[in-house]
């Protein structure tokens, strides 16, 4: 890889590119020969940006508040550097790589790098062939978790040596995050909170849809392409399973979800609304939308087996009668074909559990 700094210039087209999603983050990146990782951080770095310009300027306080604030978040990083190498501190090299997290909200991959004197750009080296081999192993990890969903990173490892592939459980992890998914089933103690968002009681349990507009929830999923992935997000109102608005963007950030909320909204909202706890979902560029509606905001408990029921049947429905059938090529395709299946699945195709009606029949009876 060239160690020379990107130019500005370089940088907006690669962004430009990715934010146009008409092709898989891996195909731009090879095509400019950057790592995939520094495409996606390139986009959202351009979405934020244009945030920024767009947005509506604050006033700015007096000096002394400027120069305070900048103080506190000077103090803050630190704090966070501080306790984020007491957790790596006395690793290997070889381990010190394998904890380094691209999607840390805290510290960037630069930072970390450096924090753990590690080079950077040995980080973008990550072979071909490795990751044509990941792509297998994500595409098997996702038809198999669409079957078994209570499958975590331990039980999926198990499976895929089963099959002949060799794989450590470190890596299934990654793949895993990567795209989204973990395991669903019920206990005793959930996971610890993300304390980094406003806490949102889940309001479902024991309670039925009674009309249409009465629960509405969203989720994510990873969509396999022969050359990469993408991801969908879509709205379903519980109550008559119809597919309110969608989205299919090849990075998982919060925009193309913000989109398909705003696209939702204009059709008229919800009692309650339902999400897990993504970052997505979490943002508060998501959850104001939500309040200002006064909408009230419902999340899952971590790892909770049927919170989400509604969208992991829709899932299930979308994979394997529509994208484990036509495998699609690129996003563009992907994202037609997409636009296919759920008008068919909101206009034609009847549920048993609505009578043998079709859900949009059900969504504007009432």
């Amino acid at each position: 890889m060239n160690g020379n700094p990107r130019s500005a210039a370089f940088k907006q087209k690669v962004a430009i590119e990715a934010l146009k999603g008409d092709r898989t983050i891996n195909e731009i990146a090879k095509e400019y020969g950057i790592h995939p990782v520094q495409v996606s951080q390139w986009k959202k770095e351009l979405i934020d940006g244009a945030e920024l310009l767009f947005g509506k300027r604050k006033r700015k306080g007096s000096d002394v508040e400027v120069e305070k604030a900048a103080l506190e978040r000077k103090i803050g990083q630190l704090t966070i550097e501080i306790d984020w190498l007491k957790k790596k501190l006395g690793l290997a090299v070889e381990d010190r790589w394998s904890i380094v997290d691209p999607d840390d909200k805290e510290l960037s991959l630069a930072h970390q790098c450096r924090l753990l004197r590690l080079n950077r750009s040995s980080y973008y080296l990550e072979p071909a062939e490795e990751t044509a081999h990941n792509l297998k192993l994500m595409n098997l990890i996702d038809q198999e978790y669409t079957d078994h969903p209570f499958y975590g990173s331990r039980r999926m490892t198990a499976w895929l040596r089963c099959k002949g592939y060799i794989v450590n459980r470190k890596r299934v992890q990654r793949l895993m995050h990567c795209m989204g998914l973990a395991a669903i089933y019920p206990k005793r103690n959930l996971s610890k909170a993300d304390t980094g968002h406003k806490k949102y009681p889940y309001l479902l349990r024991g309670i039925e849809a009674g009309f249409p507009g009465h629960i509405w929830s969203t989720d994510i999923t990873y969509i396999r392409l022969a050359s990469g992935f993408a991801y969908c997000t879509a709205i379903i109102d519980w109550y008559s399973r119809y597919v309110i608005s969608w989205r299919v963007s090849n990075t998982v950030d919060n925009s193309f979800c913000l989109e398909a909320l705003e696209e939702a909204l204009e059709s008229g909202k919800p009692e309650i609304f339902n999400t897990d706890q993504g970052t997505q979902f979490t943002s508060s560029a998501f959850t104001s939308i939500l309040e200002r509606s006064a909408i009230k905001i419902s999340m899952d408990g971590r790892g909770r087996a049927l919170d989400n029921v509604f969208v992991e049947r829709l899932w299930r429905s979308l994979k394997y009668e529509d994208i484990y059938l036509k495998d699609y090529t690129t996003v563009k395709e992907a994202r037609q074909g997409i636009d296919r299946y759920f008008c068919f699945y909101n206009n034609e195709r009847l549920h048993q559990s609505l009578g043998y009606r079709c859900p949009r029949e059900v969504f504007f009876s009432g």
